[in-house]
C-alpha cells in the first residue's frame, strides 16, 4: 500500500460508537498534522498543529478527570501523568518552536493510537487480539510498524 494510501486510509473519520476507534483517529490525524508541519518547516504552521494537538489532549484530560470515566484508577493516573508531559513539551516546543521538538509528541500519538486500535481481550484469561485467529480488531494496514506517519 503506497504512503498516500495510507494517510487516505487515516483521513475517513470512523463511525460513531467506538470511542476507541475515534480517540485512537483523533490522535493519528494530531500526529499527521505536526509530522506535515515538520516537513513544511513553517513556524506558524508548526505552531498551529502542536496547538490541535494540545486541545485534543486537554479533551482526553477532561474525560481522564470525569467522575464518569470507566477506566481503573492505574490507568487513568498513568494518562494523566502523560498528558501532564505533553502539556509541558508542547509550551516548551511553543516558546521554542523548533521541528525535531515535535518528535516526541507524534511518537507518543502514534503509540497510543496503536495501542487504541488493538480491541483488548474481554477478560484476563482471554488470548492477546494476535492469538485470537484475526477475532480482535487490529490496526489498519501500515499502523503497528510505525509506517503510519513515517
Amino acid at each position: 500500500m503506497s504512503k498516500k494510501s495510507l494517510v487516505e486510509k487515516y483521513e475517513a473519520q470512523p463511525l460513531p460508537g467506538n470511542p476507541r476507534l475515534i480517540e485512537a483517529w483523533g490522535l493519528t490525524q494530531a500526529a499527521l498534522r505536526m509530522r506535515d508541519a515538520q516537513q513544511d518547516g513553517d513556524v506558524e504552521t508548526l505552531r498551529a498543529a502542536a496547538r490541535l494537538n494540545w486541545r485534543l489532549w486537554t479533551i482526553l484530560q477532561s474525560e481522564l478527570l470525569s467522575p464518569d470515566c470507566p477506566l481503573p484508577d492505574d490507568i487513568r493516573s498513568n494518562a494523566l501523568s502523560l498528558a501532564n508531559f505533553v502539556d509541558k513539551h508542547t509550551v516548551s516546543f511553543i516558546s521554542d518552536p523548533k521541528p525535531e521538538k515535535l518528535d516526541v509528541l507524534v511518537n507518543i500519538n502514534r503509540e497510543l493510537a496503536s495501542g487504541l486500535y488493538a480491541e483488548p481481550p474481554s477478560d484476563e484469561n482471554a488470548p492477546e487480539p494476535s492469538d485470537q485467529g484475526g477475532g480482535g480488531q487490529t490496526p489498519p494496514a501500515g499502523l503497528g510498524g510505525g509506517d503510519i506517519i513515517a
